[in-house]
């Protein structure tokens, strides 16, 4: 016979196995066992054309591409006509797909903006939508010390907010209708981590996150996949990473990894080795929150430096 004391113990070393258990075949799911099994959707099936944002660079011309490579017809938004011009004659010479451009400066939160994006998508059916256009800090800093933050913060709060509820609120209509389509909305890992010295971005990404999850909650059952992905670095201009690394990979490498995960996974970094740096930092906080954030203070600080006397030099 077991003493209560020893009961209690069972119990709780029981729920600990299960948990553990749990993880690791929601991991082997998500990551092997799904996409093996082709469980992710089927995007080809989702409408002909598809709308990217901030598809100039990083990751939205790397998804551009990959669905392009799918053969999906392409629309691409960004702010730089030329940039846009050059993307699409890469896309439409390597893929043999149709594109569109539509020239847009999302930072600005312009109306007029939106109304001539809405124009220039009426009647067209549009299956997929990636809200990847974002906005973050030239270089980490402490809230009130960053040049020109009356400036810099209310475009990232438009750039990172308002467009994905635009666009997701100007094309959703037409999917629901149809019963299908994919909106995918990239937020960041600073949405789910401590993110100090980089306040705003962080809340403007815990933000898209806490919408694509309630909004997948709604819509879900009408057909509409909605994601999340929450990359890490990825080596982007964005992120000023210039050489990839197994940490920090190309931005074909991550949408490659990401897409996977389309229809298998609502909320996601997108990138194995970014979920384990999540779980790590998770981890920490668990163990001791102020270590984890002294940890995460000090490398900001340390990234901050750097780029200071960058400035400087």
């Amino acid at each position: 016979m077991y003493t209560p004391l020893e009961k209690i113990g069972l119990i709780c070393l029981s729920v600990i196995a299960f948990q553990i258990a749990r993880t690791i075949i929601r991991l082997l799911y998500n990551n092997l066992i799904g996409p093996a099994m082709k469980r992710n959707v089927n995007l080809k099936e989702m409408g002909r054309w598809a709308v990217v944002t901030g598809a100039t660079d990083g990751v939205g011309k790397a998804y551009a591409k990959a669905l392009a490579k799918l053969g999906i017809d392409i629309i691409l938004i960004s702010r730089t006509k030329t940039k846009l011009e050059a993307v699409a004659a890469e896309i439409e010479s390597q893929y043999h797909v149709n594109t569109k451009i539509i020239e847009a400066d999302f930072s600005n939160d312009s109306h007029d903006a939106y109304h001539t994006i809405e124009k220039e998508l009426f009647g067209m059916e549009i299956g997929i939508l990636i809200n990847n256009v974002g906005m973050s800090y030239p270089y980490p800093e402490y809230f009130l010390e960053l040049p020109d933050r009356d400036k810099v913060y209310p475009q990232i709060i438009k750039c990172n907010i308002s467009s994905v509820t635009n666009m997701t609120m100007m094309i959703l209509p037409q999917m629901v209708e149809r019963k299908k389509g994919v909106v995918v909305n990239v937020s960041s890992t600073a949405a789910i981590i401590p993110s100090p010295m980089l306040t705003i971005y962080g809340a403007s990404k815990a933000f898209i996150e806490k919408f694509s999850k309630d909004l997948a909650c709604e819509y879900g059952k009408r057909g509409i996949v909605i994601q999340c992905i929450l990359p890490g670095y990825v080596a982007t201009k964005m992120s000023k990473i210039k050489r990839s690394t197994w940490m920090a990979p190309t931005p074909d490498v991550f949408v490659e990894h990401a897409l996977r995960s389309t229809g298998i996974q609502q909320q996601t970094t997108g990138y194995f080795p970014h979920t384990l740096m999540v779980g790590a930092i998770n981890f920490m906080g668990c163990i001791s929150p102020s270590f984890a954030q002294w940890v995460i203070v000090r490398t900001m600080e340390t990234i901050r430096g750097r780029a200071l006397n960058r400035c400087q030099r």
